[in-house]
């Protein structure tokens, strides 16, 4: 009798069982369903009532719910930024430009004297640099925002550096612009952006460089990246102030007579940055200073 009893128990366990293995995979299912509407952007809580699910599948749905709406927040916002940012650059451009104009207009009249011609020309380089600044406030949200997206493909180094083209400003305070030839290096970088962050970095390094002295591109072959450091012999960064100079609308307290608007080493970091790469910096007071642009060789790098 006994082994009816012990048969007709095992046949109950393994019935629990087997249901148990039924249940557990019909909510494994309803939530790997959940993760790909979630993915796919198509997620809907209507589409799952508590009726149908477990308490686990009930917080799943509440918790994609939520990302779901969040998702759909941020992506309006973006909308929002975009649309602003493009009415600010359309709206700002022609103002601008009618005030260059004018000012250049005015400076050149007849019989103005040496005070109206030299305000005349305070006007046109105030414009110029609150259009550099709207410029490069621009770029850079578009960059923070996701609405520029890089396009790092394998490009050559070498193409890069030749395109620098600041021999007019070295050539106002008599520096020694020197580019380096070197081997046709190749790297994952998007041109456009990448020649914009490193002309950044050259024009900073003539900036802060005294009347006479020297800015040498160059280019070194490693494993993993290909490096181009911009040299100079100028008045050289501070151990305090190198971690601070990459951070946005930043200027040294010892170059506030210095044009600019801090904004130029932000937005080569973030473009370097986005193509996998990083930027390093060495200086010392008095000796100049070498900035690194880390390039990576493979695409793989540049996606992480």
């Amino acid at each position: 009798m006994w082994y009816i009893i012990l048969i007709g128990i095992i046949i109950a366990a393994l019935l629990v069982i087997l249901w148990l293995i039924r249940y557990t995979a019909k909510t494994l299912d309803t939530i790997d369903q959940m993760l790909d509407m979630a993915t796919e952007g198509t997620f809907s809580e209507s589409a799952f009532t508590e009726k149908k699910l477990s308490r686990i599948e009930t917080k799943m749905s509440r918790y994609l719910s939520k990302g779901t709406t969040s998702l759909k927040q941020i992506k309006s916002e973006k909308d929002t930024i975009q649309s602003l940012i493009a009415d600010i650059s359309h709206q700002t451009k022609t103002p601008i430009a009618n005030i260059l104009l004018y000012s250049q207009l005015l400076s050149e009249r007849q019989g103005l004297d040496e005070k109206a011609k030299n305000l005349a020309c305070q006007i046109e380089s105030q414009t110029e640099k609150l259009n550099f600044l709207i410029s490069s406030l621009v770029k850079t949200s578009r960059l923070e925002n996701g609405i520029v997206k890089l396009n790092p493909k394998k490009n050559s180094v070498q193409k890069l550096i030749e395109n620098i083209d600041l021999w007019k400003a070295a050539d106002k305070k008599d520096i020694l612009l020197e580019i380096q030839n070197i081997d046709d290096y190749t790297a994952y970088f998007d041109f456009k952006w990448t020649l914009e962050a490193v002309l950044n970095i050259v024009d900073n390094a003539i900036k802060y460089t005294d009347h006479g002295g020297r800015v040498k591109v160059s280019a070194k072959d490693y494993e993993m990246f290909v490096c181009i450091d911009i040299s100079d012999n100028g008045i050289g960064i501070s151990e305090e102030e190198s971690a601070k100079i990459f951070t946005r609308f930043y200027r040294s307290p010892q170059n506030s007579d210095q044009k600019g608007v801090g904004i130029g080493l932000y937005l080569a970091r973030e473009i370097v940055s986005q193509e996998g790469g990083y930027i390093r910096v060495k200086s010392s007071i008095g000796r100049g200073s070498t900035f690194s642009v880390f390039l990576p060789k493979h695409a793989n790098i540049s996606k992480l």
